[in-house]
């Protein structure tokens, strides 16, 4: 029987033993979910974690959940924050499980409940569409060719039509969209309060739905954005909040890092001079002196991004060829002494930089006749980007703080970018969340490394917290086999990629195909695929073929398909069914120790002092390798029917001292064997 609104408003507002009692009547045996959604089926574990979740968003304090897969755990935090008398702000790693939350897993509860939900979706900045911007982008006419003639075209007629603003209605268009960033609502370009199209704005409207929601749902980008931008000029993007619950918490480190670090990159200077030129200044005067001022900085610029690139090589091509993910082209690490030089050009453009912001303050507040004071709203955005870019070079480029770790990244071949990040992001975490916020909820399938939650709570500076582990429901000794081939060589041996690729092909003849191949570098994914490939009958794919999302759907329709895939694969992909019966890793997922990140992180752990004091490798590289091992090989299982082969070809989990640890964190039920003929057998069923 479904509960009313006023039954389900009524227990909200219970006591906590009432609340207890919704939640159970919500995800229990026999319960609302049960009897509304055809193939729920009732977990013990969902429970437990639910109840704890609960808990700490009633009565405050923190609390860390590793809930193994398939125990639920969307559901699980869903409805103790339904039942939260407050707003609660889901984060989740991906916009991809934004959507899915969204339109799967709250229709769901709506029906249970038998009531509409007050949630909202929200988004970075930049997926939104400025109106003020589409505004001027037409009065200005600057189409460059065909495309964008009819791209605008589509963008406009959809801007009278949408309620949202959000890009990804946008699906007829091309997924990279150079007109795009000429149009979005960024933070830098916002003009707030004095824009024209304010109260229209889809920002202004997605904070006000946001403001009366019961749940908000972000990812972690924009979670430390506005976490960021609270302690800045640009003001928070969230409503205010005293409860949280980040989904897949393994990942905000990285990404909260991201945003408490400096950054300036050769694109930046570039649309500041490009908006600055496309500014209306009625005074001539000062309208002259705005363009020597940005032709001055334009020259400046030039000579000061030329000198960085020359200056900044990768010192050896080992650290790039090892990095799995981003696919940039090469970073490295900053020396002090590398840009600050007269003979950069650095001082220089800092100092034309400031008389460009002066330029341009002071044709931002002219007098027009007798009407006072002219406030451009344009112009009033424009001398703060210029200020904040002075600052952030200095500071970058002088690199005096000693708690920041500078590097130079090159992601693509236009773009080239200095930063500043902090090498330890927990004592900023510390102080601007977890000190702040009355209740955190960090979840996701891997947050214990050899069973203990101590490396994450270190890593975000999370003191004191409640924690619970729930095992996968999952049958790993009937459903699954980890295969550790017995005689590979080292992975630094010369013929351990020929080795690899003789495992391979014999693993892929017992699966017929419908395999993951997780690599850690794109080097080593490109020679096993351009290898495997031509020895095998089964369709290849490769990770940069198609974007993520085509790359999935081709596999699952194809027969017998086999994508080799670096860091995107190894997380947030499920496939579920016998189209995947293989995940194959090619070595630990170490960090790479020339990346500058985690080369400054290990100094940094080495320079301490206590009981993991000089040992960045026990209590950091090692940690990180498992939590990514366990999201690689949970690929395989998704559900109660899937079967199927993990395997490793790395055959140091068998011979290093560390070896053990990393077997310990795999679910204990899983039967590991180093003979194919046995696992042929098991795989095919032969008695």
């Amino acid at each position: 029987m479904l509960l009313d609104k006023s039954s389900c408003d009524a227990l909200v507002c219970a006591e906590p033993t009432d609340t207890l009692t919704l939640l159970e009547a919500v995800l229990g045996d026999g319960g609302l979910l049960a009897t509304t959604q055809p193939g729920f089926d009732f977990r013990p574990g969902q429970l437990e974690m639910a109840r704890a979740v609960l808990d700490a968003l009633q009565r405050g304090g923190h609390l860390c959940v590793e809930a193994g897969t398939g125990t639920g755990k969307t559901l699980a935090y869903l409805v103790p924050a339904i039942l939260c008398d407050e707003v609660v702000i889901v984060s989740t790693a991906t916009k991809n499980l934004q959507e899915q939350i969204l339109h799967h897993d709250i229709p769901r509860l709506e029906q249970a409940l038998g009531r509409q939900l007050r949630v909202v979706l929200l988004k970075g900045r930049n997926n939104y569409l400025c109106l003020y911007r589409l505004a001027r982008f037409e009065e200005q006419g600057r189409l460059p060719g065909l495309d964008d003639v009819r791209h605008l075209e589509v963008i406009r007629q959809w801007s009278h039509t949408t309620t949202t603003g959000d890009r990804a209605e946008l699906s007829s268009l091309p997924e990279h969209l150079p007109i795009w960033a000429e149009l979005d609502a960024r933070t830098e370009r916002c003009l707030g309060q004095g824009c024209p199209h304010y109260d229209e704005c889809f920002i202004t409207r997605a904070r006000q739905q946001a403001r009366e929601a019961e749940i908000v749902i972000v990812n972690h980008h924009l979670f430390f954005a506005d976490l960021a931008a609270r302690r800045s000029n640009y003001g928070a993007f969230l409503p205010d909040y005293t409860r949280v619950i980040f989904d897949e918490a393994h990942e905000i480190e990285d990404t909260a890092a991201s945003y408490f670090s400096l950054q300036i990159s050769n694109e930046q200077f570039a649309e500041l001079l490009r908006d600055i030129a496309q500014t209306f200044i009625p005074d001539a005067e000062r309208a002259h002196a705005v363009r020597q001022a940005s032709q001055a900085v334009a020259e400046r610029a030039a000579h000061f991004w030329t000198f960085a690139q020359k200056v900044c090589r990768p010192a050896s091509r080992a650290g790039n060829r090892n990095r799995a993910g981003s696919g940039s082209d090469a970073r490295g690490m900053l020396q002090a002494s590398d840009l600050a030089t007269e003979a950069s050009g650095y001082t220089a453009l800092a100092a034309a930089l400031d008389q460009l912001a002066e330029a341009l303050g002071q044709a931002a507040h002219q007098k027009v006749g007798n009407f006072g004071i002219n406030t451009d709203p344009a112009l009033l955005r424009l001398e703060p980007r210029a200020r904040q870019l002075c600052e952030r070079l200095l500071r970058i480029v002088q690199a005096q703080d000693a708690n920041y770790v500078y590097w130079w990244e090159r992601p693509s071949p236009r773009r080239f970018s200095l930063q500043a990040t902090p090498i330890d992001i927990a004592a900023l975490l510390r102080e601007q969340l977890f000190h702040q916020v009355e209740s955190v909820v960090l979840t996701s399938a891997t947050l214990t490394a050899d069973g203990s939650f101590a490396f994450i709570r270190s890593r975000l500076g999370l003191d004191k917290s409640d924690e619970l582990l729930i095992d996968s429901p999952f049958d790993y000794e009937q459903q699954a086999r980890l295969y550790l081939p017995p005689d590979m060589p080292d992975p630094n041996h010369p013929d351990f990629t020929e080795a690899a690729v003789n495992e391979i092909i014999a693993l892929l003849d017992i699966t017929q195909g419908r395999a993951f191949v997780l690599c850690t570098s794109l080097r080593h994914m490109r020679q096993l695929y351009g290898r495997v490939r031509e020895k095998v009958p089964f369709p290849c794919l490769i990770q940069g073929d198609q974007p993520r999302s085509s790359l999935i759907k081709t596999f699952q329709t194809e027969p017998g398909a086999v994508l080799f895939g670096a860091a995107s694969f190894w997380q947030g992909v499920d496939v579920v069914g016998p189209a995947l019966s293989c995940v194959i890793v090619d070595r630990l997922p170490f960090p790479v120790p020339s990346d500058p990140l985690v080369a400054a992180r290990c100094q940094h752990i080495e320079n301490q002092s206590g009981e993991n004091s000089g040992n960045a490798f026990q209590s950091y590289s090692l940690p990180q390798a498992i939590l990514a091992l366990k999201q690689g090989f949970g690929r395989l299982i998704r559900s109660r029917t899937d079967r199927g082969i993990l395997c490793l070809l790395d055959p140091r989990i068998r011979t290093k001292r560390y070896g053990p640890a990393v077997l310990r964190s795999l679910p204990p039920d899983l039967p590991r064997t180093g003979n194919r003929d046995d696992l042929r057998k098991w795989f095919c069923n032969v008695p």
